[in-house]
């Protein structure tokens, strides 16, 4: 096999770069940091078919080398070669929106004007030829001096001809001085696309139609609101035979590997502690899948960069920007990357702001833990015959991180001493089909990242919590159950006081603990302090869900509701924590933050816990 050859992906936002990138690499990608930066560096390979392996690198996405943000700074050294640990680069693949060649050719220009080896990739040919658009690209390769090839990204054999043209190594220095085109960057593009392009029809019918109801304002948030609903309900009535299924496997897992174990203690940290804790938390994968399935597509189509649009005069009011949509849509899926992601908002009081709200966003994380007290205090019925109760109260939990955001960062507002606002300035791409690979890479990926946390920082948890359950074991004659007397029964009830009046009983308190590694723990945490708190084996088996909501588990809807409430602002997650460190350079950031989202919990939790007590009993 011949040396690999080295190639890196530069392009606008939503050129399709990411396509192009998961439709060469597939599943052989890798992702992660850039030494010495917090920019998220994403590296794949596949073989040409000469057998020479090719190492694809997907820059972040730019309009101009000429950096603002830190993600375009990665982008603009490594194309200069400026950046520690990275490789020289045999070739730099343009991705370009053919059919915005205005507004992408400028970035073209600059990257071929650094004497850089380059090959241009018209993406989206599909989308020319549908709306008429006329495109010579042979007489644009000569205006360029370098070589182009046309893509559609979105299915498989659309990279053909990219494949071909890495294989016969088309890429190469510009054949001419690009400077001897005479006037600015704009004047440059214009006159290249005067000379090289035919608009049949300039409009796009399609996206222009779409558009007079998704960016109406009205019709477009009522859109957005009810694609938001029904995501919200898909995540309950699409889950729930998987779900099902995989807590009858681990049902199953836990009698074949409990039965072949005769030792007492042995018996209980496998069986209690590593299957009951993971099997409570690897339920919820399904659910996980469906709610990144709806946010990669919307995401694919193109209607992400709308809904920021749309809503950037509500988050004006609120003191941020629409740029800040895209940073607290990714909260929803972590709230680290959605931290990480502020690093395109120019404004840094908009940025500062956005970090401060963005864990109020609702979390994946959450998610398990939403489902489990959903699906024991909720009923399951339908209201109006057809909406799912259990995913109305979801979609409520959701809408109340969003609002709850909307105020902190109003309240922040109001204490700026420069009220000076900035314009949002951003491209709204045309409507694509999502490209299916892309959509079931994308889920793999987020599959893999949850199953990874299962399996490392769960795990070991489990493992601990299980320990201090277990020891020291109880004294002879004892008549409480055995983890009254452990490390964690005491630590239970020594802190349940400070809880009492949002109703938290000790086994409550004792799962938070671990929670605030990652807060989805906490379901694990309660599935091994109930398996190890006298409760029977027919109600463990049942499920945790059953028995939470049993007479004897000390649990009240009161309780549960307060339960729910709490995790909708306390900040259960040491990593986010560390992010804002990080991001912000402060730890008094960190303190703020800490105390504020914790503050929130406690008092939302009250009140919630003495209204539903008032009403419920």
């Amino acid at each position: 096999m011949s040396e690999g050859l080295r190639v890196a992906l530069v392009g606008n936002p939503n050129c399709g770069k990411t396509s192009v990138f998961n439709q060469l690499t597939g599943t052989r990608q890798k992702v992660g940091n850039y030494a010495g930066v917090t920019v998220e560096r994403k590296v794949g390979f596949f073989n040409l078919p000469s057998g020479q392996q090719v190492r694809v690198l997907d820059l972040p996405g730019t309009y101009s080398l000429n950096a603002t943000s830190p993600d375009e700074a990665v982008t603009r050294d490594v194309c200069l070669g400026k950046i520690d640990g990275e490789v020289q680069q045999d070739a730099f693949l343009c991705i370009v929106d053919a059919t915005n060649l205005s507004l992408h050719l400028g970035l073209v220009l600059e990257v071929i004007a650094l004497g850089k080896p380059v090959l241009v990739v018209l993406n989206m040919m599909d989308e020319v030829r549908r709306r008429g658009i006329q495109i010579n690209v042979q007489k644009l390769s000569e205006y360029l001096g370098v070589a182009v090839v046309e893509t559609v990204a979105k299915n498989t054999s659309g990279v053909s001809n990219l494949i071909k043209a890495l294989q016969e190594q088309r890429f190469s220095f510009a054949s001419h001085e690009i400077n001897q085109l005479s006037g600015t960057s704009h004047q440059k593009v214009q006159r290249i696309l005067n000379d090289v392009v035919v608009y049949v029809d300039k409009e796009d019918k399609r996206t222009e139609f779409l558009d007079r109801i998704f960016l109406h304002p009205v019709l477009g948030l009522v859109t957005l609101a009810l694609l938001m609903f029904i995501v919200f309900q898909a995540v309950f009535t699409w889950a729930a035979p998987f779900m099902d299924s995989i807590e009858g496997a681990f049902k199953w897992l836990g009698e074949f590997v409990g039965g072949m174990i005769s030792h007492p203690l042995l018996h209980s940290l496998v069986v209690d502690g590593i299957v009951a804790g993971a099997g409570s938390v690897v339920v919820f994968l399904p659910q996980i899948i469906i709610l990144f399935f709806f946010i990669l597509l919307l995401e694919e189509t193109g209607y992400l960069p709308r809904a920021a649009f749309l809503l950037d005069k509500l988050m004006y009011k609120a003191g941020l920007s629409g740029r800040s949509f895209i940073p607290l849509l990714s909260s929803f899926a972590c709230a680290i990357p959605g931290i990480m992601a502020t690093r395109t908002i120019n404004d840094s009081r908009d940025r500062l702001t956005t970090i401060l709200v963005a864990p109020l966003m609702t979390c994946s994380a959450r998610l398990p833990v939403y489902a489990l007290l959903i699906s024991a205090f909720i009923p399951n019925k339908t209201v109006l015959g057809f909406l799912s109760l259990q995913g109305l109260v979801l979609f409520a939990l959701y809408m109340a991180g969003i609002v709850s955001a909307l105020v902190v960062a109003s309240v922040i507002k109001l204490f700026r001493k420069d009220k000076s606002e900035y314009a949002l300035l951003m491209e709204l791409p045309s409507y694509q089909l999502p490209s299916v690979k892309s959509i079931a890479i994308g889920l793999l990926d987020r599959g893999k990242i949850f199953l990874k946390r299962v399996g490392g920082i769960i795990f070991a948890l489990s493992i601990l919590l299980w320990f201090l359950c277990t020891f020291p074991q109880p004294p002879e004659h004892a008549v409480l159950p055995a983890i009254d007397y452990s490390f964690a029964g005491r630590l239970g009830q020594i802190i349940q006081p400070l809880f009492a009046p949002i109703g938290f009983n000790w086994q409550i308190c004792i799962a938070l603990i671990p929670a605030m590694a990652a807060r989805e723990v906490v379901v694990a945490s309660l599935g091994t302090v109930y398996a190890l708190s006298g409760a029977s084996d027919d109600e463990v088996a049942q499920g945790l869900s059953h028995l939470i909501s049993s007479p004897t588990s000390g649990w009240t809807i009161a309780t549960g509701l307060s339960l729910l409430v709490w995790f909708i602002y306390a900040p259960h997650c040491l990593a986010t924590l560390a992010t804002v460190r990080r991001e912000t350079g402060s730890w008094r950031m960190v303190a703020f933050m800490t105390i504020y989202l914790f503050g929130l919990a406690y008092l939302a939790a009250f009140l919630t816990y003495q209204i539903a007590l008032h009403y419920f009993g």
